[in-house]
């Protein structure tokens, strides 16, 4: 008779624990997945006997991957696909990755049970584990452990199978983010590879990746639209920037910081490894025009500025940086009330809008805007000079918007951010 299994206790613990949190669909951001997926890792691995002759380490996706050969109910076409999206991952090399993004593909499609099932019909692959110590193999453990399985197979998980970059080495998850911009000749990232990864380890100042303020130095670039980078060889990122020349953007990022606001345990030898190849490599808490520590609200990642709008004035047929000190004299002649709007420098375009409803007040693609500047005398009110085109004829007039904002160097910044969307927007336009 055998006595009790540690693991299926901790199981039972786990299984407890997320149903007691009650929230639906389970995410990555349950502190319950990784320590569930660890106990069914444990379990899966314990008594697994190794290969022929004991000269190969044999783990539980071996025998997963291989059940489609042994098939002689002709049952198995899901599980086949699931096997088959595992394999195709690009982001996995070893048997370890590739069974813990299995386990959390088949947490996903409810299949964590039935894939067991599956063992149980397929004696000789079940014969790689020890009756004695593995529970696969004892028939007094396995009814329990099905049963837990069952229970879990009834929840809905929603894990992000993309996040699956350090799998190979660990069940602990890095944070992820999208970057999405625009073509632009230089994005300003400066790289550094280092065992298979892409480190990001300098911006350069002025540059779109920088003013986008959403890269931080030491974030790695995990794909660039939808093509891994994981494992790159050297230059890879900039083979594929070369292939997508002229196309929108969208990189993949995996952050250094962890939820915690730490370094993500997994990077730290990573990090110590660029850093011994780059000595003034730091990695980076925020971008710099938030450094000040000034809170500001946020759309999608991009920094927002709140200032006063003071009003719109036609200056006529000419829009050149020359109008722009007439236009802000019209716009305070017409004596308007000012009224706080969020100021968005995006990626193609500058939004306004109402700070108190959200609603969307002006946008101007950066082709319609023909000049942005300051008044000498107020450093703090600056303008935009944009083309209103009337389409029932051929004829171009342009109107003068004018803003303050809280200081001269945020006027400034302003500016900068704008000049540099006319630069980068150039091959987009």
């Amino acid at each position: 008779m055998s006595g009790k299994e540690p693991l299926l206790g901790t199981l039972k613990a786990c299984v407890l624990s997320l149903h007691g949190a009650g929230s639906e669909p389970i995410t990555d951001d349950s502190p319950h997945v990784t320590p569930l997926c660890d106990i069914l890792e444990m379990i899966l691995r314990k008594g697994l006997k190794s290969g022929v002759l004991g000269l190969k380490r044999r783990d539980y996706w071996d025998w997963i991957e291989e059940m489609p050969q042994h098939d002689t109910c002709g049952r198995l076409s899901h599980l086949s696909v699931m096997i088959e999206k595992t394999g195709a991952c690009p982001k996995l090399l070893t048997a370890q990755g590739r069974g813990r993004y299995f386990l959390r593909l088949a947490l996903n499609r409810k299949y964590v049970a039935a894939t067991v099932q599956h063992l149980l019909h397929t004696r000789r692959l079940l014969e790689w584990y020890d009756p004695l110590i593995s529970v696969l193999g004892n028939e007094e453990y396995l009814e329990p452990f099905l049963s837990m399985l069952l229970v879990v197979s009834q929840s809905h998980f929603a894990l992000d199978l993309q996040n699956s970059s350090f799998l190979d080495e660990s069940w602990l998850l890095p944070v992820c983010a999208l970057y999405q911009t625009v073509p632009c000749r230089e994005l300003g990232m400066v790289l550094r590879y280092h065992e298979g990864r892409v480190f990001v380890v300098e911006l350069l100042p002025g540059s779109q990746a920088e003013v986008d303020e959403i890269v931080l130095c030491g974030d790695i670039l995990d794909e660039i639209n939808g093509v891994s980078l994981r494992y790159a060889y050297n230059g890879q990122a900039g083979t594929v920037l070369n292939r997508l020349k002229g196309e929108p953007l969208y990189f993949g990022l995996i952050r250094w910081q962890w939820k915690d606001g730490q370094l993500y345990r997994p990077l730290i030898p990573y990090i110590k490894g660029v850093q011994e190849k780059v000595p003034s490599f730091q990695l980076q808490l925020q971008p710099k025009n938030q450094e000040s520590g000034q809170d500001r609200p946020q759309q999608d990642g991009r920094l927002m500025y709140t200032l006063q709008y003071l009003g719109k004035a036609a200056v006529g047929k000419f829009g050149g940086k020359e109008v722009l000190d007439v236009g802000i004299t019209k716009v305070r002649e017409l004596n308007c009330s000012p009224k706080e709007v969020l100021f968005d420098v995006k990626e193609t375009e500058v939004r306004i809008q109402d700070k108190k409803s959200h609603k969307v007040m002006f946008r101007y693609p950066y082709p319609d805007i023909s000049s942005v500047g300051r008044r000498v005398d107020n450093k703090k009110v600056f303008a935009l000079c944009t083309a209103d085109k009337d389409c029932t004829t051929t004829t171009t007039s342009f109107s003068c918007l004018a803003f303050e904002t809280a200081s001269n160097e945020e006027c400034e910044e302003i500016i900068r951010r704008i000049a540099a969307g006319f630069k980068h927007t150039e091959w987009f336009v």
